[in-house]
């Protein structure tokens, strides 16, 4: 009988967690550019979201290096609002406060790219309707790219100054050291679902999402990750049961747990962190 997955096929990402610079700035532009509330905020610390659920967590360290333009790390936290309405809104605010660095069509999603004041990449995005989604022979999704009609989007704004309630993260896409060192961990070991591929890019799911992860080597990174910038992201699971059963099925596969507060941390090959908790 074949094992399931390590990571379960009702798993979802949870929160992406940055390490900063200037603490006011961030807030600021996550509030007003990305549309996220304020949650709570300390000295060194806040935690922004949507509906009342946290999806970005900020902190503050003046000391901590730039991340080295070698380094492993963030390509972008991927913002999923939950309308077309809610992205064309998402890009009148970016016009208006930020700068848009791309729009792209992806078969399976509409999406719009740009980046914070610190340089950590941004993608706001809502998703086609699943049954539209394009499969190949294997069932596997096809994720393309073509330009994205912007003006069209636009043109459905609800003028909306925060992203709605349903607003998740959707997906979080990494830059890698090694794309078969990223498979082997990913795919072999977490048991994550390989949705689409190419020599420098993978997009892999837990279930039959079209990717909670995009991992790719296109700026050919050499060094762990390391430095300002993602601190970790979470994959949330069911209940206690689920959380249990995941951290003695990475025991068993040899991979190194740590525990943290509501759940447990481990590392993939290039250093970024991972946490596990229920949500």
């Amino acid at each position: 009988m074949t094992q399931p997955p390590i990571v379960p096929e009702t798993a979802r990402i949870g929160r992406t967690a940055l390490l900063v610079t200037d603490l006011d700035e961030m807030i600021e532009f996550y509030r007003t550019v990305v549309g996220l509330s304020v949650l709570a905020r300390s000295g060194s610390a806040a935690t922004l979201g949507a509906g009342g659920t946290p999806l970005l967590e900020l902190t503050a360290d003046e000391t901590a290096a730039p991340r080295d333009p070698a380094q492993a790390g963030l390509f972008h936290t991927a913002f999923r609002v939950p309308s077309r309405t809610a992205l064309g809104a998402a890009v009148e605010r970016v016009r208006d406060r930020g700068q848009l660095d791309g729009a792209s069509d992806h078969f399976v999603s509409e999406a719009v790219y740009l980046s914070d004041p610190e340089g950590n990449g941004i993608e706001i995005y809502t998703d086609r309707p699943r049954d539209e989604w394009p499969r190949t022979d294997d069932g596997t999704i096809d994720i393309g790219t073509v330009p994205l009609d912007l003006e069209a989007v636009v043109g459905e704004s609800d003028g909306g100054e925060t992203v709605p309630p349903e607003t998740t993260v959707g997906h979080v896409h990494l830059e890698v050291t090694d794309i078969e060192a990223a498979r082997t961990f990913y795919v072999d070991t977490l048991g994550l679902r390989l949705q689409t591929a190419s020599p420098s890019a993978l997009f892999v799911a837990a279930g039959d999402y079209h990717h909670h992860l995009g991992l790719n080597a296109w700026n050919r990174r050499s060094q762990p990750a390391g430095g300002r910038g993602l601190a970790w992201f979470e994959w949330l699971v069911a209940d206690e049961e689920a959380l249990a059963t995941v951290r003695q099925r990475l025991g068993d596969a040899g991979v190194t747990c740590h525990q943290i507060n509501g759940g447990f941390e481990i590392s993939d090959p290039d250093g970024i962190s991972i946490r596990f908790r229920v949500g």
